[in-house]
């Protein structure tokens, strides 16, 4: 079953009135019930390969001393999931080492329902390309314009490569969150910068590699979410649930999945784990790492992935997601230094650390709330982290 929220898609036609009508009825109706307590499922011998219980892992704080840094603690667990419960929380799920060691689902969640992850899914495509890259169907520093002719016109197009297709420093501007154009518009865009030189976020690159990878796996019969399936969902015994398609009848590469908040814990464990599955190799772990790795336009960001490294303020100032969407910075109080993370509107959140051998997941409702608001929840990452990872609530500008 699908948790849908398919009304996300603002139309062009709803005039600021209605938008603002609207706002207030999700306002209305957007408040807990006073005293509503979520259901919390611990399930702590459930495991993806068979380990005995973990033990509590410490990581390395930016001092470079260990930091008391434990999600195996289960009022951590608490008060963290009372935290997401309070922000519209539908789900969230602790794994350590492999295994499973706390869910809940609040607020009408469930743990057999897939949830959308708005741009929680760009997240496949830095994992996919490295598969492809080990398959032989692609390379990173490829330009694109070997794939798509039509781009060997453009000298700036011309030079543009898959690595800074993913890395959202092709020099494309994003284009408009939640409002993801056809592969063909896509395409068509021009350069608003000169390829590596700015990092500009949004839905348009990942069509654009929508389309790219289309033509590649098209004499195969596969289309890109078919090839993710196989390659890398179907193998750690993952799925997604439905997937949204745009007008041209392609997959919306940006934000178009759906998953359990199981499934993308599996996924999580896959990266962290380095490509791995159960002793057998997913994808290559020196093509993953790549995902993991910031460019100068943004060290915060890697191939589809955000990264919790040091970035100059006056460069993370001028990063309009790095100003509000997350407040993650190296440094904070309990954050791991090591944390990457795939992130969606919404507050959708996939958090992985190979330091505490952690992956969580944390999905909540009201994407169209938070498309309406600009994604003002009240639920910031430092919050919810430091509640599960210190038992305790860290303001993000706490030394």
């Amino acid at each position: 079953m699908t948790r849908s929220n398919r009304p996300f898609l603002v139309p062009a036609a709803l005039g600021a009135l209605g938008l603002a009508l609207l706002a207030v009825v999700l306002g209305a109706s957007g408040s807990e019930p006073e005293g509503r307590r979520p259901r919390v499922v611990l399930a702590q011998d459930e495991g993806v390969d068979g380990a005995a219980r973990p033990a509590r892992p410490t990581a390395v704080t930016a001092a470079g001393s260990p930091g008391a840094l434990d999600p195996l603690d289960p009022s951590h667990q608490r008060l963290a999931a009372a935290y997401s419960a309070a922000h519209r929380g539908v789900s969230m799920l602790v794994m350590v080492d492999g295994r499973t060691v706390f869910e809940d689902y609040p607020n009408g969640g469930s743990a057999g329902e897939a949830h959308e992850l708005a741009s929680g899914t760009k997240s496949f495509w830095g994992v996919a390309a490295a598969a492809a890259t080990a398959d032989g169907i692609l390379s990173l520093d490829e330009p694109v314009s070997r794939t798509l002719p039509e781009w060997r016109t453009d000298p700036g197009k011309a030079r543009v490569t898959i690595r800074q297709l993913l890395s959202l420093t092709s020099g494309l501007d994003g284009g408009r969150v939640a409002r993801p154009p056809t592969y063909a518009d896509a395409v068509a865009r021009p350069l608003t910068a000169a390829p590596g030189a700015r990092f500009s976020y949004g839905p348009v690159p990942f069509q654009v590699f929508g389309e790219l990878l289309r033509r590649k796996l098209e004499p195969r019969g596969e289309d890109p979410v078919a090839y993710l399936d196989r390659r890398i969902l179907g193998p750690i015994g993952a799925r997604h649930g439905a997937w949204r398609h745009g007008p041209d009848g392609n997959p919306q590469m940006p934000s178009g999945a759906s998953l359990t908040a199981r499934d993308w814990a599996r996924f999580g464990e896959l990266v962290r784990l380095g490509g791995t599955w159960q002793g057998k190799v997913v994808v290559p772990r020196a093509l993953l790492q790549q995902c993991l790795e910031g460019t100068a336009a943004n060290p915060m960001y890697g191939l589809t992935w955000w990264l919790n490294r040091p970035i100059d303020e006056a460069l993370r100032s001028s990063i309009r997601q790095l100003r509000g969407a997350t407040d993650v910075r190296p440094g904070a109080p309990g954050l791991p230094d090591d944390l990457v993370m795939a992130a969606g509107l919404g507050k959708q959140r996939l958090y992985v650390s190979r330091s505490l051998k952690m992956v969580v997941v944390r999905q909540a409702d009201g994407l169209l709330r938070a498309l309406l608001t600009g994604d003002r929840t009240g639920f910031t990452d430092t919050g919810f982290l430091s509640r599960l990872l210190l038992g305790r609530a860290v303001d993000p500008a706490d030394p």
